[in-house]
């Protein structure tokens, strides 16, 4: 008889009560069939991830280099790309073994000061990716349709509602329309490159290293902002989490495998893109001796040098698809770093609006009195600003993924070690001659003012430096201190010694046919408690939202006698039973609200509650009162479903 091994239990978070994306985590079964099949069930996470890496922030990158140096620097694309490869591969690794995503171990293992101004690092970066994917649909929209840049760049806000039905759909039917995007994009370029007849001998010379310029040297690190996205790094991580890999050291090599694969599929898919963009450009552009500081310059010279309306169209297509699928994965990143460094949650579309109102503020300045122009030149500034925050991600990934008391068997052997590390110093040395560059031309921009941008500058860089140190210096946190696992036995022992009896119970009404059912439940708790049963009802009117207990409108009388007749009738009913008293009181404006102050005016044990199921656009016109109510409360809720 063969025993099995003992599953792997993930030692750096001790029960996880907060597992990474939680509505679809573990939600993908694993199939145990066919190679191919499993391939196919992990899937899926790192073409999500991969849209990042083609976003319209790359374009702006990708464009200007090749419309300036030709094809010299697509072998910076390559070793761009293979950075991402393995950096990503950390990433899922991470995720997959230990159970938490980045930003939860960053919680996990940094004192509050580190980890909030880790956290707001990574809200600028992806501010900044933001605001690429807003001004990249925006142009978009104004090449297809000829919409004015600064309506298209409004337009571009509405796409919550998108986001909104897509994640209602679960996560494999999202992952379905962002590979559908990715495709798009592809298949737009494949037809690019056909019309434009690249030099094949320029793109293999193009693929040997050669010293960079002033001008190139700020164009690669564009593109190493733009391909190596910190973002990326956080959402990987928990985007591993949504499969049910089995808890055991065999389950979990396999899941490093298959997601091995997926990430060098899917990533080297985003190097085809971003090289034909900058193919493009130098067969096109830098042939003909035209500089491209704008895309809707570049989407012109395509009508006229290449003779057909076919290729503007499928450049302006694809960029369209680029920003709403980096929009979807920017939201999904969003959610992570926020709940996984501060534990808070917020609903996506919420979150999407947020991102986006920031966003949309300097593109409408910028584009109000730069033009076209500004909107490009702040594409590129977008990507220099994700390189700038990229080691504050890749320094904590390396470091937790090479800890043998995270990680275990899992750990990093040396040769990644040696090889992630060289990656994180390449990536530190570019950042430091990038920002010893632009504030060096700053400073000389200004004048008789330099010591101002010196004074701002340089103690800014240099609490950056003094935090990027301690990260990548400290000793790691030693075996003994890592949080022990919660004890079953313990936790049933604990609760079932602390019986909870309820001696007031509310249940809330809306003087409609389905208040019998929420009541039925609600009595039946009464009688088993042999509680007060206290009916709670809120008037709704435009009387009780302005004037409250002052209004006198008819639904208010109405509402009231209602309840008055119920309480009534209840007490005939059920004279002589358990339950001993019944009363009600009325609230008045916003349900949610008022149910949670007379759930505190009233000392109620329980409250029981309605839920109506509706979903998607229907919260918004609806609004959400379980919610409100479970969030103000400090009792339990019982939710009884409305037929």
């Amino acid at each position: 008889m063969t025993t099995q091994p003992p599953p792997i239990t993930p030692r750096s978070s001790g029960a996880m009560p907060d597992p990474s994306l939680e509505d679809v985590h573990r939600s993908v079964p694993v199939s145990n069939g066919s190679w191919w099949r499993r391939l196919f069930a992990f899937a899926g996470p790192a073409y999500m991830v991969s849209v990042g890496y083609m976003d319209p922030g790359n374009w702006a990158t990708d464009l200007e280099g090749g419309a300036r140096f030709g094809y010299r620097l697509i072998w910076v694309l390559l070793v761009c790309n293979m950075m991402a490869v393995l950096l990503q591969t950390l990433s899922a690794r991470l995720g997959l073994v230990t159970g938490r995503d980045l930003a939860q171990a960053c919680r996990d293992n940094y004192p509050a000061p580190v980890r909030w101004a880790l956290f707001l690092l990574c809200e600028i970066a992806i501010a900044a990716m933001d605001l690429a994917e807003l001004l990249g649909t925006a142009i978009g929209l104004n090449l297809l349709f000829g919409i004015p840049l600064q309506w298209a760049v409004l337009i571009t806000g509405f796409d919550v509602l998108v986001l909104l039905g897509l994640q209602r759909l679960g996560i494999r039917k999202m992952e379905a329309f962002i590979l559908a995007l990715v495709l798009t994009i592809g298949v737009c370029f494949v037809i690019e490159m056909v019309l434009s007849r690249p030099s094949l001998s320029g793109m293999a010379s193009g693929l040997v290293p050669r010293p960079l310029s002033n001008g190139q040297l700020y164009i690669a690190i564009g593109m190493l902002g733009a391909t190596v996205m910190p973002h990326n790094l956080y959402l990987h991580s928990a985007l591993v989490q949504t499969r049910n890999v089995p808890r055991t050291r065999k389950g979990i090599a396999q899941a490093c495998r298959f997601n091995l694969i997926d990430s060098v599929v899917a990533l080297n898919a985003a190097f085809f893109v971003n090289a034909a963009i900058l193919v493009l450009a130098a067969a096109v552009f830098f042939r003909n001796g035209i500089v491209v500081n704008e895309l809707q310059q570049a989407h012109r010279l395509l009508d006229g040098f290449l003779g057909t309306q076919v290729a503007p169209i499928a450049f302006a297509v694809a960029l369209i698809a680029a920003g709403q699928s980096s929009t979807l994965t920017g939201t999904l990143a969003g959610q992570i770093t926020m709940e996984g460094f501060l534990r808070f949650r917020m609903q996506p579309w919420l979150r999407r609006l947020m991102t986006r109102s920031i966003a949309i503020v300097p593109a409408m300045i910028v584009i109000s009195v730069m033009g076209d122009t500004g909107s490009y030149r702040l594409l590129i500034l977008s990507q220099v600003i994700l390189s700038l925050q990229l080691p504050f991600a890749v320094v904590p990934l390396i470091k937790f993924t090479s800890s043998k008391v995270k990680m275990g068997p899992f750990a990093n052997p040396r040769w990644v070690r040696v090889l992630a590390w060289s990656i994180a110093a390449v990536i530190i040395a570019l950042n430091v001659v990038l920002v010893y560059g632009e504030v060096r031309s700053w400073s000389a921009a200004a004048g008789r003012f330099s010591w101002l941008v010196l004074a701002g500058a340089i103690p800014a860089a240099a609490c950056l430096g003094g935090l990027l140190a301690w990260i990548t210096f400290r000793r790691s946190e030693p075996a003994e201190r890592v949080a022990p696992s919660v004890s079953p036995a313990q936790v049933a022992a604990q609760a079932t010694a602390l019986p909870r009896e309820f001696q007031r119970i509310g249940v809330a009404l809306e003087a409609r046919h389905t208040d019998g059912h929420i009541l039925a439940q609600a009595i039946g708790l009464a009688r088993t408690h042999r509680a007060e049963l206290v009916l709670m009802h809120v008037v709704q009117g435009v009387g009780g939202q302005w004037y409250g207990q002052q209004t006198g409108d008819t639904e208010s009388h109405e509402d009231e006698r209602y309840l008055e007749q119920l309480c009534e009738r209840l007490r005939k009913d059920l004279a002589g039973s358990e339950v001993p008293g019944i009363r009600f009181v009325l609230g008045y404006g916003s349900v949610a609200r008022e149910l949670v102050r007379l759930a505190a005016r009233e000392h109620l044990d329980l409250l029981v509650i309605g839920g109506h199921g509706h979903r998607g656009l229907a919260d918004i016109l609806y609004g959400q009162t379980i919610s409100g109510v479970r969030h103000g409360v400090r009792i339990p809720l019982f939710t009884v479903r409305q037929e």
